[in-house]
């Protein structure tokens, strides 16, 4: 049985070919990743206990282990959740470094209440930290929607505004 094909290339019978991410995968991005984790855990102005919650509550000897290791650059392999967390927490930064002019700016919105039916009046921070790896994941979708130009329910009349000829830079 032939399965559809991309770019000439059969797709095999078996099923799509997800696959896990591997030990050595793992073991090659965590050390890079908490350090950049730890860099805009700094510029968000995060407690101990916030960092803790948003890698998932790992224990707190664990979690100095872990800056450790990744600060002197030694071998450190993360769980896969922990990874995906730090995953959503660059997510979330690289879209409010697109989405505000400057880092003040997306603090005010990240710390602040929100009227966004998803937020319910809650910061988006506060989201993040109390609903674990769902409000990571759905706070990086929010915004990754509001840069795709859909600003969401409870938006203010008048937020959007159509891009127009003039707006469009061919280089």
């Amino acid at each position: 049985m032939r399965i559809a094909s991309v770019s000439g290339v059969d797709a095999p019978s078996k099923g799509i070919g997800y696959h896990t991410i591997s030990k050595e995968d793992r073991e090659r991005t965590s050390a890079p990743g908490l350090r950049a984790f730890r860099e805009i855990a700094d510029r968000f102005g995060l407690s101990e206990a916030e960092r803790i919650s948003l890698l998932g509550d790992p224990g707190r000897s664990t979690y100095h282990q872990w800056m450790k290791k990744a600060r002197e650059q030694r071998s450190l392999t993360l769980p896969l959740d922990t990874l995906l967390r730090i995953s959503a927490v660059l997510g979330i930064y690289k879209a409010l470094s697109i989405l505000f002019e400057s880092e003040s700016e997306a603090l005010v919105w990240l710390k602040g209440p929100h009227r966004g039916t998803l937020f319910a009046g809650a910061s988006p921070m506060v989201y993040m930290l109390e609903g674990g790896h769902d409000g990571l994941m759905s706070v990086r979708r929010y915004l990754d929607a509001w840069r795709g130009g859909n600003m969401g329910a409870g938006a203010p009349e008048g937020s959007f505004e159509a891009v127009t000829e003039g707006d469009l830079v061919f280089a």
